[in-house]
């Protein structure tokens, strides 16, 4: 019998069914250690050493297949296809041979694009070696990662406090974010008009031409730039006659996209489904590892990581038999299609995203999908087989119409498609395929019969004002188009970093578009004036280009990390120098739109409206950044930054209540008021009234009486779960707009949600929650251990938290003085911290841990025995340190 690895019990199951009772499949339920988030986890001076850490759950599962492979013939490591899977058997080899479990027992490592029985036998029958390139590649990400969020994390604190954390690609995807919405607060507006001729031919069929010509010169979009300009040119069209001066018609050919990526899904996804890249990965997941389809239970799509477009020749074949027998030999083309991938810095070692049997259709397995795995699928399947059909044919035709009124001349066009046959659109059930628009593609309907050297006539002219728009925030799904094209990141990558943007409250996704929040552009403009370098866009693509190097074998790891982390190093020390009235001054006029907006009245924005001698300025509290008054402490104007800017500008004093009306059910006052951490809806008086804050997206000036009620009524009871009969309810919390169940907290997209979820929509959202391992927030990361209290009672840790570093013992967390570097936090500092938190809550100290096991330690016989005699008393705080970190991790 043999040992087989996988990572998920899904995987494990499927494919213990195509192996047979000679294999034993275990899962590792992903990665089985990982660096503990804590210092000296990488260590720079010793060459880059990194420190494994395997938690409590990990230990059992790396024990269980330890056990199983004491027993086996050989050991076979069947995880993912990719650089993480690679990574994951490495990890999983390397503590069975710590364990000394294998002895001579040959390990072999297989991999499988799709989860079918003849993939799998296939890789079974073709074993390798594990790709040391690709590990190395892994430890090279792994250690960058680390010792830039570890390193510049600190700096954050110490110099910005409230910012959470920073990361190596997190932080250039936010600076695209920001960056886009700086392009948007100083974009000025500029009029345009546009001309359209409404026509009759001498038939009697009416169209319309588009002026393109005037004054003797081309007419683009944004020529026309005022009224005057636009009725000069009306006044010409109105009294003018019409002929037409040529008809040209064109045969156009259109030819279909490749298969999805990665990152091609998720845009896909997003814009067609409004799914979110996580979710798109979840759903893929589960189509990935495998379905029970009428009793067998087959993977139907294959590997959901890869940026390569191409497909297996015996992929292609199944496409091509499909085509021919679904929709005809007409849609065949004459040979296979081959796709090259344009993105920078791809690889192409995986095949694209496909269905593993074109002969599934969708319709075909609907009935064994849920709702969102059909979609999904369906959207996976029409693709898939689009890109081997044959081009659409088409026939583009455009009239070229004179208008003349006595001298004067002007040009007009009329531009219309026919398809003639609709070739790979034909699998689309709608017509439509992701299809670029350029700039001709100003009337795609049909236009009537139009002969050369006919005359038109004029129905009506008409001549409508625009005016120039900034460029759209980005969505989810155009930011991973921006990342890839940029290089920066790597497909199985967005959806993660994505997530990370939005749980550090850096960006807020509303109505799918990202909006940065207050906190994310406080980081990005800190970072963009003291570590340029390091959110520089071809800096980062550069870094991704050389890891992938390393993955080829032609780049050594460490010396990447050598050559990154010289320079890195430095401009952290340098950073020691920055005084906080340096990075006031610069983050206020980085910031200034957002800091100091405009005011109506056109008076400086910076002078305070309160007290009308001050002068505005953003201050660093030990919750983050906020607007403040010079004149503090007889001014202590101050509003939260992001908050109220526009009630402000518009001489609105932001720290009064505004009256909202009277709720009917208490009789009680509801009011919108501003508080030091934003504006909230307050319903009464004193210590007892009820008190929410906005959710993200909700403006104060929008808030009336019903919104206010609304959010006055959380958490709202949404129904009974249907399994155990328990309360289902919705609500806003810490962390956002959720459903809850049962000490289970799920997420949901928007605010809105929170009032109209319904209960089959919650047990789904709840159970993808359980089905990914979440049940109860992780406990914030540990920066650093301090060792055991000198009470007992366990160790002391610094840590992160949403409100700043602070120092826990057990249950108890005390607050780090302001400007305190967590990273040079003694014992000694920390218990008095602690002493004066437990006196002031009346907290009881951590229980001392019991020694009733010391006895029984002094029985062994093994050679062990005296390594443990000689364990100190941190062994217990050392295991509990251990699982902490697990839950960070």
């Amino acid at each position: 019998m043999d040992v087989v690895v996988v990572e998920s019990p899904a995987k494990a199951k499927t494919i213990n069914k195509y192996l047979g009772k000679d294999y034993k499949v275990l899962a590792s339920f992903g990665h089985v250690r990982d660096l503990p988030p804590k210092d000296g986890s990488v260590l720079p001076d010793e060459d880059f050493a990194m420190s494994w850490k395997v938690d409590a759950a990990s230990a059992k599962r790396v024990k269980d297949i330890a056990d199983a492979v004491k027993d086996a013939d050989g050991l076979i490591l069947a995880t993912d296809p990719d650089r993480e899977g690679e990574a994951i058997s490495w990890h999983v080899l390397d503590l069975l041979k710590k364990k000394k479990v294998l002895k001579d027992k040959p390990v072999r490592r297989v991999v499988f694009n799709a989860i079918t029985k003849k993939a799998v036998l296939d890789a079974m029958a073709n074993p390798r070696d594990i790709d040391e390139a690709l590990v190395n590649a892994y430890l090279a990400r792994r250690a960058l990662d680390y010792l830039v969020g570890f390193n510049l994390s600190p700096v954050l604190w110490r110099k910005l406090p409230g910012a959470r954390s920073a990361g190596r690609v997190q932080s250039v995807a936010l600076r695209l974010v920001c960056d886009r919405e700086s392009e948007i607060e100083r974009f000025i507006p500029e009029e345009y008009w546009n001309i359209v001729a409404d026509l009759k031919t001498v038939r009697g069929d009416a169209f319309e031409a588009r002026l393109v010509q005037a004054d003797g010169k081309r007419v683009q979009k944004n020529s026309i730039k005022d009224g005057e300009h636009a009725g000069r040119i009306r006044e010409l069209l109105e009294g003018a006659t019409y002929s037409v001066a040529s008809v040209e018609a064109k045969p156009v050919r259109r030819n279909p996209g490749p298969p999805f990526t990665t990152s091609t899904l998720q845009q896909a996804a997003s814009s067609r489904l409004s799914f979110s890249a996580s979710r798109t990965m979840q759903v893929a997941q589960r189509l990935y590892e495998g379905v029970d389809v009428g009793g067998e239970t087959a993977g139907l799509i294959t590997y959901m990581r890869t940026d390569g477009v191409s497909m297996a020749p015996e992929a292609i074949t199944g496409a091509r038999d499909a085509i021919g027998d679904q929709f005809g030999q007409r849609y065949l083309p004459e040979s296979p299609r081959h796709y090259s991938v344009k993105a920078k810095n791809a690889q192409e070692a995986h095949e694209a995203i496909r269905p593993t049997d074109f002969t599934r259709t969708p319709q075909s397995v609907k009935k064994f999908l849920d709702a969102d795995q059909f979609r999904l699928y369906d959207l996976i399947w029409k693709r898939g087989i689009a890109s081997q059909m044959a081009s659409a044919e088409m026939e583009r035709t455009t009239a070229e119409i004179t208008a003349t009124n006595g001298g004067e001349t002007a040009g007009l066009r009329a531009v219309g498609t026919v398809v003639k046959f609709d070739g790979f659109l034909k699998a689309y059930a709608d017509n439509r395929e992701e299809k670029q628009p350029t700039d001709d593609d100003e009337d795609d309907g049909r236009l009537p019969e139009i002969n050369a050297q006919e005359t038109v006539d004029k129905d009506k002219i008409r001549a409508t004002q625009h005016f120039t728009e900034p460029p759209p925030r980005y969505s989810e799904a155009s930011l991973i188009k921006k990342l890839e094209e940029l290089g920066i990141g790597r497909p199985s990558t967005y959806a993660s970093t994505l997530a990370t943007l939005r749980d550090r409250e850096y960006i807020a996704i509303e109505n799918r578009k990202l909006t940065p929040e207050a906190k994310g552009r406080l980081v990005t403009a800190f970072l963009e004036n003291f570590f340029n370098r390091y959110v520089e866009y071809d800096f980062t693509a550069d870094l991704e280009e050389k890891l992938d190097k390393i993955s080829d074998g032609s780049l050594e790891w460490k010396q990447v990390l050598r050559d990154f982390w010289k320079d890195f190093f430095a401009q952290i020390e340098d950073t020691k120098e920055l005084r906080v009235t340096n990075v006031l001054d610069a983050l206020n006029e980085a910031l200034a739109p957002l800091v100091f907006p405009k005011r109506e009245d056109g008076s400086d924005p910076r002078t305070c409206q309160v007290c009308g001698t001050g002068k505005l300025s953003l201050k660093l509290g030990k919750y983050g950044a906020f607007v403040g008054c010079s004149n503090y402490p007889e001014c202590n104007f101050t509003r939260q930054l992001g908050a109220d800017a526009d009630a402000e500008a518009n001489g609105i004093n932001p720290n009064e209540p505004n009256e909202l009306g009277i709720d009917p059910e208490t009789g009680e006052t509801v009011t919108l008021r501003t508080g030091r951490f934003g504006p909230y809806v307050q319903r009464g008086e004193g210590k007892e009234a009820k008190r929410t804050s906005l959710p993200k997206g909700w403006k104060p000036e929008d808030i009336d009486l019903e919104k206010a009620l609304q959010l006055l009524s959380l958490p709202r009871e949404v129904g009974a779960h249907p399994e155990d009969g328990k309360m289902i309810s919705a609500g806003l919390g810490r962390y956002g707009p959720f459903v809850l169940h049962d000490g289970t907290y799920a997420n949901v997209e928007s605010i809105e949600d929170v009032f109209s979820v319904g209960v089959n929509r919650a047990v789904s959202i709840i159970a993808d929650k359980r089905a990914n391992g979440g049940r109860r927030r992780s406990a914030p990361a540990a920066l650093k251990s301090l060792g055991e209290h000198p009470d007992g009672g366990g160790e002391v840790t610094v840590n992160d938290g949403r409100y700043g570093p602070y120092v826990k013992w057990g249950k108890i967390n005390a607050t780090l003085p302001k400007g305190k570097d967590p990273q040079s936090v003694t014992l000694e500092e920390a218990v008095p911290l602690l002493t004066a938190r437990m006196e002031k809550t009346g907290a009881k100290k951590p229980a001392k841990k019991a020694a009733a096991k010391k006895p029984a330690a002094k029985k062994a016989t093994t050679k062990s025995t005296a390594a443990k005699k000689t364990t100190t008393k941190k062994t217990a705080s050392a295991k509990k340190k251990a699982e902490a970190e697990s839950d960070n991790s």
